[in-house]
């Protein structure tokens, strides 16, 4: 399945590409070049966010521009699940909580305090739950390029979140990854596939 996969609980929609003839590259004036770097500036991990709902169609969008991010020998491997269940909701942010105390138990002393302070996730508030996997068993391209460096399907996966995470801001959308979660509980609690490793949930 192609990177912009997005699975709402029905299974995955298929986000298909126009083919587009060869021809030249455009060039881009110093003005977009600004422009670009002011995006790249304002891309945020933010953590506090408005509860109002996205607008109809806007996740699609960014997935399906996610998976214009480059992969190892195209072989896609990102697939984006959108947690709307409130069950399931529950249960990321359960993982959280109980992941985030073992965090601040490593911790002693002041750092523990500064930790206790940090606010390090928006999951309650945040309209959308995207989750974020990795495909290991993808059969696109056939294994080019990975023969001798696997974890290339993982940076893959990561350059379309960066792709999707830019997109949005350009939308004034802001994103937040949470990283502290138990990737085992969380692929169980969305039923993905055993073939799939997670990376992230995004809110």
């Amino acid at each position: 399945m192609p990177s912009g996969g997005l699975q709402n609980g029905r299974g995955y929609q298929k986000i298909k590409r126009k083919k587009q003839p060869v021809s030249q590259p455009p060039l881009f004036n110093e003005t977009f070049y600004r422009e670009l770097r002011l995006l790249l500036e304002w891309r945020r991990d933010v953590r506090r966010f408005w509860t109002d709902p996205l607008p109809n169609g806007l996740v699609e969008e960014l997935v399906a521009l996610a998976s214009l991010a480059p992969s190892v020998g195209y072989s896609q491997p990102c697939r984006f699940v959108r947690v709307d269940d409130p069950e399931r909701r529950a249960s990321v942010i359960e993982s959280y909580q109980r992941a985030n105390r073992a965090a601040l138990a490593s911790y002693q002393g002041a750092d523990a305090d500064l930790y206790s302070r940090l606010k390090l996730a928006g999951l309650r508030e945040s309209p959308v739950h995207l989750a974020v996997f990795c495909d290991r068993t993808t059969s696109t391209s056939k294994g080019l390029g990975r023969q001798t460096m696997p974890q290339t399907l993982q940076y893959s996966v990561v350059m379309a979140i960066c792709i999707l995470w830019i997109a949005a801001r350009a939308r004034g959308v802001g994103v937040g990854w949470v990283s502290i979660l138990e990737p085992e509980m969380v692929t169980r609690a969305l039923e993905f596939p055993n073939r799939g490793s997670s990376s992230a949930i995004f809110a």
